[in-house]
């Protein structure tokens, strides 16, 4: 079968694998799509926190089971399936308390105990596949996992909240918004560097979006607020000066939460966090409840196809990450096809 491989930095090869095993209570799905994800972005460039090549890409999943294990109960072949991508070690404070995703010995695909995504063939263990309606396609099946990111973000984030600046307007940050606008927040701004995501983010509902190089946010978001500032901020992309910008956004006792995967140090003016009595949250992916509750929502008829750009053969998948990375063309969301 069919793998894509980062072998090296900025390398990727597509090779002949054998197929996954498929016993106990494994499901063996037949990839349909599969996303570029930013964290398969800082896998391609070698500066994951935790993933280093040579590495299978992927985890985000669409497709179609072919077969199941004798344990497998729920899962039959013909069902259309998504997958969450994380397998907890079950007996730690947090898998007991329902963050897996804060599980140190938590197992997730593009590492050596779970393959990635990008591959013709795929094996997850039943508790993580969830189905698809026979209304959701492949490709809004695919988004369901960044769309889990989203909606984590914005959960643990004061429910009283009413508005927000979303710093950074690719397939998170707009997540990020299409989630606001179902929560009831009344203003939401948007920030990105690209025209096209601009674009995107007012199509999608946001009251304004703006270019951070040419225009200040901090004013701008302050003259739409009564000139106190958003109740939070939402920090989704990685400039060198973003929690400057997103700390002078937000009003006295607001909140920035922190979902961009930044890799890199920045610095931080912290005055202004303690002047003003901010909180600043992160968001590691997701719990399971927040997945579930994306897939409940892409089962319920949110159309998320809007956010796909580019759709990729297999054989492209260097040149789908390529685009992603130097956004040398409109893009929001690249899917790899098989």
């Amino acid at each position: 079968m069919k793998t894509a491989y980062v072998t090296k930095p900025f390398e990727v090869q597509i090779k002949d694998t054998p197929p996954p095993g498929c016993g106990g209570d494994d499901v063996l799905i037949r990839t349909v799509y599969t996303g570029v994800c930013g964290s398969d972005l800082h896998l391609f460039r070698g500066t994951h926190a935790f993933r280093s090549p040579p590495a299978v890409l992927g985890h985000e999943i669409a497709g179609e089971v072919i077969r199941v294990g004798p344990d497998v109960k729920n899962i039959k072949p013909g069902d259309r399936v998504t997958v969450e991508p994380q397998i907890g070690c079950g007996v730690c404070e947090f898998c007991r308390t329902g963050y897996v995703n804060l599980c140190a010995s938590k197992i997730v695909p593009g590492t050596p105990k779970w393959a990635g995504t990008f591959s013709e063939l795929f094996a997850a263990p039943e508790k993580t596949i969830h189905k698809l309606a026979d209304s959701v396609s492949y490709q809004n099946g695919v988004m369901i996992e960044p769309l889990a990111v989203a909606v984590h973000s914005m959960e643990i984030l004061n429910k009283q909240n009413k508005s927000i600046v979303i710093l950074g307007s690719g397939s998170i940050g707009l997540l990020c918004l299409i989630v606001a606008k179902q929560l009831g927040y009344t203003t939401i701004i948007c920030t990105d560097t690209a025209p096209f995501n601009r674009e995107m983010a007012v199509k999608l509902g946001a009251d304004l979006a703006m270019d951070p190089v040419t225009e200040d946010v901090p004013s701008k978001v302050k003259e739409l607020t009564n000139g106190k500032g958003a109740d939070a901020a939402l920090v989704a992309a990685g400039a060198e000066n973003i929690m400057d910008q997103a700390a002078s956004s937000v009003r006295k006792l607001g909140e920035i939460c922190l979902v961009a995967m930044i890799t890199e140090r920045i610095p931080v003016y912290t005055y202004s966090l303690v002047f003003n009595e901010q909180r600043v949250l992160g968001s590691m992916t997701y719990p399971a409840p927040s997945f579930k509750k994306a897939v409940d929502m892409v089962n319920d008829g949110l159309d998320l196809s809007m956010l796909v750009t580019q759709t990729m053969d297999v054989e492209q998948t260097q040149e789908a990450l390529t685009i992603l990375s130097e956004k040398k063309e409109d893009v929001v969301k690249v899917l790899v096809s098989f």
